[in-house]
């Protein structure tokens, strides 16, 4: 068992909630869906910079099984990474609930009613279809990103990093109106320990990435044969 791999995605993980999703609870007011989505950004580049040559900093359950499914990965690993980044995101998640707890006269940049942990939940007037198309949709294409900038033969290298922070930003500034956007079952888990109300509309942010992360792959496999039209 390798676990630098898995402590480094328990790691990840944890910093992800608590900065992206901090941005949210101490800043959200502030700098708004733009600037939220761009901490989402922000943070994952530099955890890919710092933690993708040990892990390959998946710090998402839906990343990990896009990269299981597309064969990089084996079955251990994907289950032990899975566990690591729920335990790293609901560390995160208690840092934040301390946060909250600890000063209850600052005002918190909290999302949606009493809820201070930007947990992903259905914003006013959005529908249950209408949050997990978004969440199939964005994650597909975000887990394409990963798919495609890592990949062995026709990824970027060192550039990697940068396109799957950029694509999560991008997704983020997308989805917040709707659901605070998961793609990203870890990021949903873990604020949602702390926060039961978040529960019942967990299983969008848990059936819409795995979706999403399926429906990636093969489309990842059925055009990666092919370079400027012809096939390999």
């Amino acid at each position: 068992m390798d676990l630098k791999k898995y402590v480094a995605e328990g790691v990840g993980t944890m910093f992800l909630v608590l900065l992206a999703c901090g941005s949210a609870v101490l800043a959200g007011p502030s700098i708004g869906g733009l600037g939220i989505g761009l901490c989402f950004g922000l943070v994952l580049i530099c955890l890919c910079y710092c933690l993708g040559n040990i892990s390959g900093c998946h710090v998402n359950p839906a990343v990990s099984l896009g990269v299981y499914l597309s064969g990089r990965m084996s079955g251990k690993d994907f289950c032990w990474y899975v566990i690591s980044q729920l335990i790293g995101a609901t560390i995160g998640a208690g840092f934040l609930f301390w946060f909250t707890h600890s000063a209850p006269e600052f005002n918190f940049g909290g999302i949606t009613g009493d809820n201070n942990l930007a947990t992903n939940v259905l914003q006013p007037g959005a529908t249950v279809p209408m949050a997990l198309l978004s969440e199939v949709l964005l994650t597909f294409f975000f887990v394409l990103i990963v798919l495609g900038a890592t990949d062995s033969k026709k990824g970027f290298g060192n550039f990697a990093g940068l396109a799957i922070g950029i694509g999560l930003g991008l997704v983020n500034i997308v989805g917040i109106p709707v659901d605070n956007c998961s793609v990203n079952p870890a990021r949903s888990f873990g604020p949602a320990v702390f926060s039961p109300d978040a529960w019942g509309d967990f299983w969008i942010m848990l059936v819409g990435p795995a979706v999403g992360a399926v429906i990636a792959v093969l489309c990842w496999n059925a055009v990666r044969g092919y370079v400027k039209g012809s096939v390999e």
